[in-house]
């Protein structure tokens, strides 16, 4: 296990704040929060910076840059508690800040659960994940990459007859903090850390057709690294591959049948999993899958593995946002809950310890025990036989106090276990308990949408509304 990185005086590559600077920063801020009278304080100071570049049809439309800083205090009166912030690193400024959050912590209500993390739950060491890594882009080097993106799009077929634009943004941010327990700071059980990150990316969304059939659709390349990135030939003939699959869209009748999920939005399933398992839902009674612990709220043949600790990876970290120590978990087993997604707050309000999930998951993976490598999107289809295909999903129709569930979808009707045609304007409805037990399998086509991973997923039975 590495230590914590040492504090260095030059700042990072496209960042004006050293990790130096940021220790000064925070230093200030603890020993004021001390002064005024406070024996618990945390604070936390970041920088990010970015450049985000648009084309539409050729032409440039927008160009972005980026920068903002921060610090946040907290500060802790026996069981009350006060937070203030500001983009002022000026000595007056941070004690300025310091003292509205000593006033806010005066004056608040009583919470017995308040406080900092327990020091056996804070991550003393940690390791260093490979987060961090810059793009030293320029506007021109963007645009360009936009500009052909967009072009791969338009070149895919003469059908593709317009677009709402391709996009390159290239982001990086870095943050150090650090707590005071009973006026002390820098020891074993008191947190003191942070690190550097990045996410780049380029999509595109081209539009297909004319007047009343016109299709559009789009895709995307994430990664913390630019060189992991799929071309911009790649992503654009993609994009528009998608888009030409949905012209001749049709209605279908309402019915009730099998509904398989594309994988990146079956990751969304995963995410409904999360929210109703996260310690704030759980705590307040407004999730459907309360006391959910120990219980089988899934399929029997899946598993959910959580790894904060993934080389480079979308969800990796070494500690939360409150600074407590991630583990690699399994929150799923044999559809079985194991685990929630509890901060130290939530923790202490259900009377149960911290996961390390502030600030939420870490690199949540879905898998099936029936899965096979000829599962790929092919064999999802034959695997349904008759049923539809979600590619897109509208509206935020899911009510996790109930679990129930109504979204605008569009797709593709499956025959035989082979595309039919596509279709559009329906909705697709049920209940997340329900469609949860009713996963019937889960796709070898795995793909990694943020911190999620799952492949494409069938639940047995959902109903269909059409015309």
């Amino acid at each position: 296990m590495n230590k914590p990185a040492k504090s260095s005086r030059k700042p990072l590559e496209g960042f004006q704040y050293s990790r130096h600077q940021f220790e000064e920063v925070v230093d200030r801020a603890l020993k004021h929060a001390k002064k005024l009278g406070a024996a618990d304080a945390g604070a936390e100071v970041s920088e990010g910076a970015g450049l985000s570049v648009s084309v539409r049809k050729g032409e440039l439309e927008n160009v972005e840059r980026n920068r903002d800083k921060s610090l946040g205090v907290t500060v802790y009166l026996g069981s009350r508690r006060g937070n203030a912030s500001t983009s002022d690193f000026s000595r007056q400024a941070i004690e300025r800040t310091v003292q509205a959050a000593y006033d806010i912590a005066r004056f608040t209500a009583e919470d017995p659960v308040a406080g900092l993390p327990d020091p056996a739950d804070v991550a003393n060491t940690y390791k260093d994940l490979d987060l961090f890594h810059p793009w030293s882009i320029s506007s021109d080097e963007a645009l360009q990459l936009a500009l052909e993106c967009e072009a791969a799009a338009f070149a895919t077929c003469p059908l593709i007859s317009n677009s709402e634009g391709a996009g390159v943004s290239a982001q990086q941010s870095h943050f150090f903090a650090a707590h005071m327990r009973g006026g002390e700071r820098g020891k074993r059980g008191i947190f003191s850390g942070g690190y550097a990150s990045s996410r780049h990316s380029l999509s595109v969304a081209p539009i297909a057709g004319e007047g009343e059939h016109m299709q559009r659709d789009y895709w995307y390349t994430s990664q913390r690294s630019p060189r992991d990135m799929a071309s911009p030939a790649v992503v654009g003939r993609y994009a528009a591959e998608r888009t030409l699959a949905r012209l001749g869209g049709r209605k279908i009748a309402t019915t009730e049948c099998p509904v398989l999920f594309d994988a990146p939005l079956a990751a969304g399933l995963l995410g409904a999993y999360v929210q109703a398992t996260s310690g704030g839902a759980l705590y307040r009674k407004t999730s459907f899958l309360n006391e959910s612990l120990g219980q089988t709220v899934m399929a029997g043949h899946l598993d959910i593995v959580e790894d904060p600790f993934i080389k480079g990876g979308k969800g990796s970290s070494p500690f939360d946002d409150e600074g407590v120590k991630t583990q690699k978990r399994k929150v799923l087993d044999a559809g079985v809950v194991q685990g929630y997604f509890l901060s130290t707050y939530s923790a202490r309000k259900l009377g149960m310890r911290t996961t390390g999930n502030a600030g939420g998951s870490h690199n949540l993976t879905l898998t099936s025990r029936l899965t096979d490598k000829r599962d790929d999107l092919a064999g999802m289809f034959r695997k349904m036989g008759r049923g539809l295909f979600v590619t897109e999903l509208m509206g935020q129709g899911v009510n996790y106090v109930t679990g129930d569930y109504s979204r605008g979808a569009s797709g593709f009707w499956v025959e035989n276990g082979e595309i039919a045609y596509p279709v559009h304007e329906i909705t697709i409805a049920g209940n997340l308990k329900d469609m949860f037990m009713g996963i019937a399998a889960v796709g070898a086509d795995a793909y990694n949408f943020g911190a999620k991973t799952t492949g494409s997923i069938l639940v047995e039975k959902m109903k269909v509304a059409g015309s």
